[in-house]
């Protein structure tokens, strides 16, 4: 079943002190034990654009994300596991998890 790993950072200058190699290291694992399936890092927050909708129609598109809160999806990793205590397995494993950020683990609905 696949899952997607969403790396949050608790704000936008979160440094929980994992290095480059880190990622690289974590990517390489996910990689060598077959699961890996996609996956990004995020490019910086003020590079974000919103676009919603209203119900005439309207559009609006505004600087940033929209959500009013100062944590900030950082990335993103999707893996093929058997089962959801792998891929919270695979979450904790993961440097986004360590030192006060998180790692939502959301399975990818089968349509």
């Amino acid at each position: 079943m696949k899952y997607m790993l969403l790396i949050n950072a608790p704000s936008a200058d979160f440094d929980n002190g994992c290095s480059v190699e880190d990622w690289i290291q974590f990517g390489k694992e996910m990689q060598d034990a077959g699961l890996w399936v996609t996956g990004h890092a995020l490019a910086d927050l003020t590079t974000a654009t919103t676009v919603q909708v209203d119900s005439s129609g309207q559009r609006s598109i505004t600087d940033g994300p929209f959500a009013e809160t100062r944590e900030v999806l950082g990335g993103f990793e999707v893996i093929d596991v058997p089962d959801l205590d792998a891929a919270l397995d695979w979450a904790e494993r993961c440097p986004g998890s360590r030192g006060g950020g998180a790692v939502v683990v959301r399975p990818i609905a089968d349509f």
